[in-house]
C-alpha cells in the first residue's frame, strides 16, 4: 500500500466546475492534481507529467474521453495507468456504448455524476493500491458491485429485468 501524498491523478474534463469539485476533493485526500479540458489537452498533459491515474470523462466537445482512452491504450508506457470514468452519460445514447466499451476493457469502475467526494476518493484508492479506512473499502466495493449489476441489467431480458424487481421489492419489505 501506498500514501496519497505520492500520487497524481490526471482530471479529464470539460466542465470547469467538475474539474474543480474533483480537483477539491482530490487535494483534500492529500493527493496531486493535474487538469485537462479536454482529450486532447490531456494528451499534451500526459507528455508533460504521467499520472499516477486518469480520472475521465467520457463526452466532451473537444476530443472525447474515448478517443483519448485509445490513444492511451496505443501507447505502451500509458496503458497501465488506471482510467476512472466519471460520466453524465452512463445511461443515454451519448455515452452507453462508449462506457460499455471502456469498462470492459479497463477496471470496470465507473462513476455516475453527480459524484459523492467519499465515492470519488474511494474508487481512486482501490484502484492505485493506496491506504483505506474500513469505511473506504466498503464504499469502493459497494461501487463495484453496483457497476456490475448495472451492466447486467443493461443487458437483461424483460423477464429477468422483472424478477429482479419483485426479488429486490420482497428484500425491502
Amino acid at each position: 500500500m501506498t500514501t496519497s501524498e505520492s500520487k497524481t491523478v490526471l482530471v479529464v474534463d470539460d466542465e470547469a466546475d467538475v474539474r474543480q469539485y474533483l480537483t477539491m476533493a482530490l487535494e483534500d485526500a492529500g493527493i496531486g492534481v493535474v487538469t485537462a479540458a479536454s482529450g486532447t489537452e490531456a494528451l499534451a498533459q500526459m507528455k508533460q507529467k504521467v499520472p499516477d491515474l486518469i480520472s475521465l470523462d467520457l463526452v466532451m466537445p473537444k476530443g472525447s474521453g474515448v478517443r483519448f482512452y485509445r490513444e492511451l491504450r496505443k501507447n505502451k508506457d500509458w496503458m497501465k495507468i488506471p482510467v476512472l470514468i466519471v460520466t453524465g452519460h452512463a445511461r443515454d445514447d451519448l455515452g452507453r456504448a462508449d462506457l460499455k466499451e471502456l469498462t470492459m476493457s479497463g477496471s470496470g469502475i465507473y462513476l455516475e455524476k453527480p459524484v459523492k467526494p467519499h465515492s470519488y476518493i474511494s474508487a481512486i484508492k482501490q484502484l492505485l493500491g493506496m491506504d483505506t479506512t474500513d469505511q473506504e473499502s466498503e464504499t469502493a466495493e459497494q461501487l463495484r458491485v453496483q457497476n456490475e449489476l448495472k451492466n447486467l441489467i443493461d443487458s437483461a431480458d424483460p423477464d429477468t429485468l422483472q424478477k429482479l424487481q419483485a426479488l429486490i421489492k420482497k428484500q425491502a419489505e
